[in-house]
């Protein structure tokens, strides 16, 4: 039988003896045994024939790995021989105890039991010929244990080589969860980076382009209104440079209770929202339902988000330079409001949020196991946001 018709051995992942070494201390072995003179005369040998068998399975075992069958049956059929003509060859059993383990290494453990128990059986069988003591001499029996030590070495051979596999598997799969777990991370802080980039920086851009061009406009018309807008310039663009230093120097920091940086806001900073704001342009009317100090700060962070960020957009795409904000309390959770008029000539983004203000948006009021809603309203467009008043944030 080919070996290609037997199951795939394991690679040994750490082979310690080469096979050209071990092909030549078989063959040495085997050679001794056949030209040694035991104190037993049925273990020596009757003449030149039975001395060319006992030295026959140098050449055919080599070829054990390709055939490992046809390699068992010729050396037992080479025992059998030596057998016949008086020898029992010590050399040619435990040339049979090499092909069976090879097969016990290579075949499925029940496979190999059988195939071991028939061999063990048949080599006891033909020893009875050269026995000297008849079917009752113990001697006649170390050959069967000779195949049954094989079978056994090569199943614990193979199990050896599986449990090592298996190790080497887990450990692979252990670094690639580790470095999957490392790039999520890493992803994760990207898009807390650029959540945090695009509301320090996007806001406070906005405020900056719409009050250039309402003092482009108005530098000679109304020069107060004018000096209006570069104040709320100039504003804009402390305050933004405020919020970037801080931002860097939380990235640079080695942990998160880094001293110097500002605090993050929240609802008790909503006038000040409001207020700059409304400088650059915009009117803005605000109605809060219920008591903001039951609103935890985390929560009351993605509050100020989402009001920062609607009023961003209705700035920048709304009509009639009005919004309106409504904050309202129960006893589980807050819903943030805000509403404005939309321009016919602007294109109405999607209700799910196409851009990233929005996507960025949906990822901070998820953080706090609230959810949002934006669309095309009477009149408008309109933002809403709805998230728990829990203690513990996950």
């Amino acid at each position: 039988m080919p070996l290609d018709d037997l199951p795939d051995a394991p690679a040994d992942p750490h082979p310690r003896i080469p096979r050209a070494v071990t092909e030549v201390v078989v063959a040495v072995i085997i050679a001794t045994l056949a030209f040694a003179h035991p104190p037993f005369p049925e273990f020596q040998s009757t003449g030149p024939a039975a001395t060319v068998l006992m030295l026959s399975p140098i050449a055919i075992l080599p070829w054990r790995r390709r055939w490992p069958i046809p390699v068992l049956v010729l050396v037992l059929a080479a025992f059998g021989a030596t057998a016949a003509l008086g020898t029992l060859s010590i050399g040619a059993a435990i040339a049979v105890g090499i092909a069976m383990f090879e097969i016990s290494f290579r075949s499925p453990r029940s496979r190999s039991i059988a195939i071991g128990a028939c061999v063990a059986v048949a080599i006891v069988l033909l020893t009875l010929p050269a026995a000297v003591g008849g079917i009752i001499d113990p001697r006649i029996f170390q050959f069967g244990l000779i195949v049954a030590l094989a079978t056994a070495a090569g199943s614990g051979a193979q199990t050896r080589i599986a449990y090592i596999t298996a190790i080497n598997d887990r450990a692979e799969r252990a670094v690639q969860t580790r470095e999957a777990e490392a790039r999520r991370r890493v992803s994760e802080e990207r898009l807390r980076i650029a959540r945090d980039l695009h509301d320090t920086v996007a806001h406070q851009i906005a405020v900056i382009n719409l009050s250039a061009g309402a003092a482009s406009s108005a530098v000679d018309s109304d020069p107060a209104r004018a000096k209006e807008s570069l104040a709320a310039i100039r504003s804009a663009s402390r305050s933004v440079l405020a919020e970037i230093g801080d931002l860097l120097a939380v990235l640079r920091a080695d942990d998160d209770d880094a001293p110097g940086t500002a605090p993050q806001a929240g609802l008790d900073r909503l006038d000040d929202l409001v207020g700059q704001v409304a400088a650059s342009g915009l009117d803005v009317h605000t109605r809060v339902e219920g008591d903001l100090s039951r609103v935890p700060a985390t929560v009351g962070l993605v509050a100020y988000r989402v009001v920062q960020e609607a009023l961003t957009n209705a700035h920048k795409h709304g009509a009639g330079e009005r919004a309106h904000i409504l904050i309202a309390l129960d006893e589980a959770s807050i819903t943030v409001t805000v509403t404005n008029p939309m321009r016919a000539d602007v294109e109405r983004p999607a209700a799910t949020g196409s851009g990233l203000g929005l996507i960025g948006l949906r990822e901070r009021v998820a953080s706090v196991r609230g959810t949002v809603e934006a669309g095309p309203a009477p009149g408008g467009w309109r933002v809403v946001a709805r998230m728990p008043l829990t203690k513990e944030i996950p």
